[in-house]
Protein backbone atom coordinates (compact mmCIF):
# COMPACT_ATOMS: atom_id res chain seq x y z
CA UNK A 1 0.00 0.00 0.00
CA UNK A 2 2.52 2.59 1.07
CA UNK A 3 5.19 1.02 -1.59
CA UNK A 4 4.37 4.72 -3.62
CA UNK A 5 6.36 6.73 -1.62
CA UNK A 6 9.19 5.23 -2.68
CA UNK A 7 8.96 6.21 -6.07
CA UNK A 8 10.91 9.18 -7.56
CA UNK A 9 8.02 11.57 -7.51
CA UNK A 10 7.57 10.78 -3.73
CA UNK A 11 11.55 10.48 -3.26
CA UNK A 12 11.37 14.45 -4.27
CA UNK A 13 8.44 15.49 -2.48
CA UNK A 14 9.46 13.64 0.63
CA UNK A 15 12.97 15.08 0.07
CA UNK A 16 11.16 18.95 -0.52
CA UNK A 17 9.30 18.56 2.77
CA UNK A 18 12.16 17.62 5.08
CA UNK A 19 13.90 20.68 3.49
CA UNK A 20 11.33 23.11 3.87
CA UNK A 21 10.09 22.03 7.32
CA UNK A 22 14.16 22.86 9.02
CA UNK A 23 14.89 26.33 7.28
CA UNK A 24 11.36 27.65 8.57
CA UNK A 25 11.60 26.52 11.60
CA UNK A 26 14.96 27.93 11.85
CA UNK A 27 13.81 31.69 9.81
CA UNK A 28 11.17 31.77 12.35
CA UNK A 29 13.33 31.33 15.68
CA UNK A 30 16.06 33.65 13.92
CA UNK A 31 13.01 36.41 13.29
CA UNK A 32 11.85 35.71 16.66
CA UNK A 33 15.18 36.00 18.19
CA UNK A 34 15.71 39.83 16.12
CA UNK A 35 12.43 40.77 17.95
CA UNK A 36 13.51 39.51 21.42
CA UNK A 37 16.31 41.43 20.77
CA UNK A 38 14.86 44.90 19.73
CA UNK A 39 12.68 44.22 23.21
CA UNK A 40 15.54 44.30 25.06
CA UNK A 41 17.23 46.62 23.79
CA UNK A 42 13.66 48.59 24.03
CA UNK A 43 13.98 47.98 28.13
CA UNK A 44 17.45 48.64 28.36
CA UNK A 45 17.38 52.43 26.43
CA UNK A 46 14.48 53.09 28.68
CA UNK A 47 15.66 52.53 31.89
CA UNK A 48 16.59 54.50 34.10
CA UNK A 49 20.61 55.39 34.88
CA UNK A 50 21.18 54.88 37.96
CA UNK A 51 21.21 57.66 40.44
CA UNK A 52 25.14 56.77 41.77
CA UNK A 53 25.90 56.31 38.14
CA UNK A 54 29.66 58.34 37.42
CA UNK A 55 30.07 60.40 34.40
CA UNK A 56 32.81 59.18 32.39
CA UNK A 57 35.12 61.21 29.74
CA UNK A 58 33.37 62.11 26.78
CA UNK A 59 35.95 60.09 24.80
CA UNK A 60 35.91 57.23 26.30
CA UNK A 61 32.08 56.71 25.47
CA UNK A 62 32.54 57.42 21.72
CA UNK A 63 31.48 56.85 19.02
CA UNK A 64 27.72 56.54 20.02
CA UNK A 65 25.94 53.13 19.98
CA UNK A 66 23.48 51.24 21.60
CA UNK A 67 25.55 50.99 24.86
CA UNK A 68 26.91 54.20 25.57
CA UNK A 69 23.70 56.28 24.29
CA UNK A 70 22.31 58.29 27.57
CA UNK A 71 25.11 57.27 29.47
CA UNK A 72 26.60 59.98 31.93
CA UNK A 73 29.55 62.27 29.78
CA UNK A 74 31.84 65.13 30.82
CA UNK A 75 33.86 67.36 29.35
CA UNK A 76 35.30 71.09 30.04
CA UNK A 77 36.13 73.93 27.92
CA UNK A 78 34.41 77.38 27.12
CA UNK A 79 30.82 77.96 25.32
CA UNK A 80 30.68 79.79 22.40
CA UNK A 81 27.98 79.96 19.52
CA UNK A 82 24.50 79.78 20.91
CA UNK A 83 21.38 78.26 18.67
CA UNK A 84 18.08 77.71 19.00
CA UNK A 85 16.12 74.47 18.27
CA UNK A 86 12.26 75.58 17.77
CA UNK A 87 8.99 73.11 17.26
CA UNK A 88 10.64 71.11 20.19
CA UNK A 89 7.81 69.09 22.49
CA UNK A 90 8.45 68.49 26.60
CA UNK A 91 5.05 67.16 28.11
CA UNK A 92 3.10 67.27 25.57
CA UNK A 93 3.96 71.36 25.24
CA UNK A 94 5.64 72.81 22.67
CA UNK A 95 9.20 74.87 23.06
CA UNK A 96 12.63 75.08 22.00
CA UNK A 97 15.53 73.48 23.15
CA UNK A 98 18.54 76.17 24.08
CA UNK A 99 21.43 74.67 22.34
CA UNK A 100 25.57 76.11 23.11
CA UNK A 101 28.55 74.70 21.05
CA UNK A 102 31.35 73.89 23.73
CA UNK A 103 34.66 73.86 22.64
CA UNK A 104 36.53 71.47 24.46
CA UNK A 105 39.85 71.33 25.96
CA UNK A 106 40.94 68.78 23.06
CA UNK A 107 40.14 71.05 20.95
CA UNK A 108 36.89 69.40 19.04
CA UNK A 109 33.65 71.24 19.94
CA UNK A 110 30.38 69.44 20.73
CA UNK A 111 26.97 70.79 20.94
CA UNK A 112 25.24 71.09 24.13
CA UNK A 113 21.58 71.25 25.34
CA UNK A 114 21.33 73.25 28.27
CA UNK A 115 17.95 73.04 28.48
CA UNK A 116 14.17 73.62 26.98
CA UNK A 117 11.93 76.18 27.09
CA UNK A 118 8.38 77.29 26.08
CA UNK A 119 6.86 78.93 23.37
CA UNK A 120 8.13 80.26 20.23
CA UNK A 121 12.03 80.23 19.74
CA UNK A 122 13.00 83.66 20.79
CA UNK A 123 16.80 84.87 21.69
CA UNK A 124 15.91 87.04 24.35
CA UNK A 125 14.35 84.13 26.46
CA UNK A 126 17.42 81.93 25.90
CA UNK A 127 19.89 82.74 28.81
CA UNK A 128 23.42 83.41 28.44
CA UNK A 129 26.02 80.63 28.77
CA UNK A 130 28.50 80.96 31.35
CA UNK A 131 31.75 82.59 30.25
CA UNK A 132 35.14 81.41 31.31
CA UNK A 133 35.79 77.66 31.12
CA UNK A 134 33.25 75.08 32.73
CA UNK A 135 32.96 71.87 33.16
CA UNK A 136 29.89 69.70 31.90
CA UNK A 137 28.07 66.85 32.31
CA UNK A 138 24.95 65.61 30.09
CA UNK A 139 23.67 62.77 28.55
CA UNK A 140 25.62 61.48 25.45
CA UNK A 141 23.23 61.52 22.23
CA UNK A 142 23.42 60.72 18.90
CA UNK A 143 23.30 63.05 16.10
CA UNK A 144 19.74 63.55 14.89
CA UNK A 145 18.23 62.99 11.78
CA UNK A 146 15.49 63.47 9.16
CA UNK A 147 13.47 60.80 10.67
CA UNK A 148 14.18 62.17 13.68
CA UNK A 149 10.95 62.79 15.99
CA UNK A 150 10.46 67.04 16.20
CA UNK A 151 13.44 67.37 13.97
CA UNK A 152 13.11 70.06 11.31
CA UNK A 153 14.62 69.13 8.02
CA UNK A 154 13.31 71.47 4.75
CA UNK A 155 15.34 74.26 6.33
CA UNK A 156 13.85 77.57 6.00
CA UNK A 157 14.45 78.47 9.69
CA UNK A 158 15.76 81.91 10.76
CA UNK A 159 19.66 82.62 11.58
CA UNK A 160 20.65 81.66 14.74
CA UNK A 161 18.20 78.43 14.63
CA UNK A 162 18.75 74.38 14.36
CA UNK A 163 16.66 72.13 12.88
CA UNK A 164 18.54 68.77 13.41
CA UNK A 165 21.18 68.70 16.05
CA UNK A 166 24.29 66.88 14.93
CA UNK A 167 27.64 67.85 13.10
CA UNK A 168 26.40 67.38 9.79
CA UNK A 169 24.08 70.28 10.18
CA UNK A 170 26.20 72.18 12.25
CA UNK A 171 29.51 71.77 9.96
CA UNK A 172 28.51 74.45 7.05
CA UNK A 173 27.52 77.07 10.19
CA UNK A 174 30.21 76.95 12.31
CA UNK A 175 33.69 76.89 11.45
CA UNK A 176 34.86 74.47 14.59
CA UNK A 177 36.04 70.93 14.34
CA UNK A 178 32.55 68.89 15.52
CA UNK A 179 32.09 65.57 17.54
CA UNK A 180 29.70 63.53 15.87
CA UNK A 181 27.09 63.41 18.80
CA UNK A 182 25.91 65.87 21.29
CA UNK A 183 24.92 66.01 25.24
CA UNK A 184 21.66 67.30 27.17
CA UNK A 185 22.04 68.65 30.36
CA UNK A 186 20.07 67.07 33.07
CA UNK A 187 20.47 69.79 35.94
CA UNK A 188 19.72 72.76 34.06
CA UNK A 189 20.04 76.51 35.38
CA UNK A 190 17.93 79.78 34.91
CA UNK A 191 14.94 77.98 34.79
CA UNK A 192 15.21 75.75 32.06
CA UNK A 193 13.86 72.31 32.24
CA UNK A 194 16.01 69.23 31.46
CA UNK A 195 15.48 67.42 28.15
CA UNK A 196 15.48 63.84 28.79
CA UNK A 197 18.06 61.06 26.95
CA UNK A 198 16.34 60.25 23.93
CA UNK A 199 16.78 56.21 22.99
CA UNK A 200 18.89 55.01 20.74
CA UNK A 201 17.68 54.57 17.14
CA UNK A 202 16.22 50.81 16.18
CA UNK A 203 16.33 50.13 19.89
CA UNK A 204 12.51 50.88 20.34
CA UNK A 205 9.22 48.56 19.61
CA UNK A 206 8.79 50.56 16.54
CA UNK A 207 7.10 49.12 12.97
CA UNK A 208 10.76 47.11 12.22
CA UNK A 209 10.23 45.07 15.52
CA UNK A 210 6.60 44.08 14.97
CA UNK A 211 7.60 43.34 11.23
CA UNK A 212 10.18 40.28 12.85
CA UNK A 213 7.07 39.42 14.94
CA UNK A 214 4.90 38.92 11.93
CA UNK A 215 7.91 37.59 10.02
CA UNK A 216 7.74 35.11 12.84
CA UNK A 217 4.11 34.31 12.59
CA UNK A 218 4.72 33.62 8.76
CA UNK A 219 7.28 31.17 8.72
CA UNK A 220 5.90 28.95 11.25
CA UNK A 221 2.67 29.30 9.08
CA UNK A 222 4.58 28.05 6.21
CA UNK A 223 5.77 24.41 8.22
CA UNK A 224 2.24 23.94 8.85
CA UNK A 225 1.50 24.40 5.00
CA UNK A 226 4.10 22.29 4.25
CA UNK A 227 2.92 19.75 6.35
CA UNK A 228 -1.01 19.88 5.40
CA UNK A 229 -0.32 19.66 1.83
CA UNK A 230 2.64 16.55 1.88
CA UNK A 231 -0.64 14.48 4.06
CA UNK A 232 -2.97 15.94 1.34
CA UNK A 233 -1.28 14.17 -1.16
CA UNK A 234 -0.42 12.11 0.82
CA UNK A 235 -3.96 10.58 1.69
CA UNK A 236 -4.97 11.05 -1.71
CA UNK A 237 -2.37 8.60 -2.70
CA UNK A 238 -3.59 6.22 -0.89
CA UNK A 239 -7.04 6.87 -1.34
CA UNK A 240 -6.83 6.51 -5.37
CA UNK A 241 -5.02 2.80 -4.31
CA UNK A 242 -7.57 1.79 -2.40
CA UNK A 243 -10.02 2.54 -5.39
CA UNK A 244 -8.00 1.03 -7.48
CA UNK A 245 -7.77 -2.11 -5.15
CA UNK A 246 -11.69 -1.78 -4.89
CA UNK A 247 -12.35 -1.41 -8.70
CA UNK A 248 -13.61 1.54 -7.96
CA UNK A 249 -11.36 3.58 -10.83
CA UNK A 250 -13.20 3.28 -14.18
CA UNK A 251 -10.10 2.01 -16.75
CA UNK A 252 -8.27 4.30 -18.30
CA UNK A 253 -9.12 4.59 -22.22
CA UNK A 254 -7.56 3.38 -24.96
CA UNK A 255 -5.39 5.87 -26.76
CA UNK A 256 -6.57 7.29 -30.38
Amino acid sequence: MHRFLLTPRWWGINVFVALAVPFCLFMGSWQLGRFEDRVDSHREATAGQPADLVAEPLDSLLPVDTETSGRLASTAGEYADQMLVPERRLDGESGFYVLTLLRTDSGKTVPVVRGWLPGAADPAKAPAPPSGRVEVTGALQAPENSGTKGAHSQGGLPAGQLGVIGAASLVNLVPYDLYDAWLTVQTPSDGMLPVPAQAPANTGLDLKAFQNLGYTGEWFVFVAFVLFMWFRLYRREVESLRDAEAGLLEPAAPAA
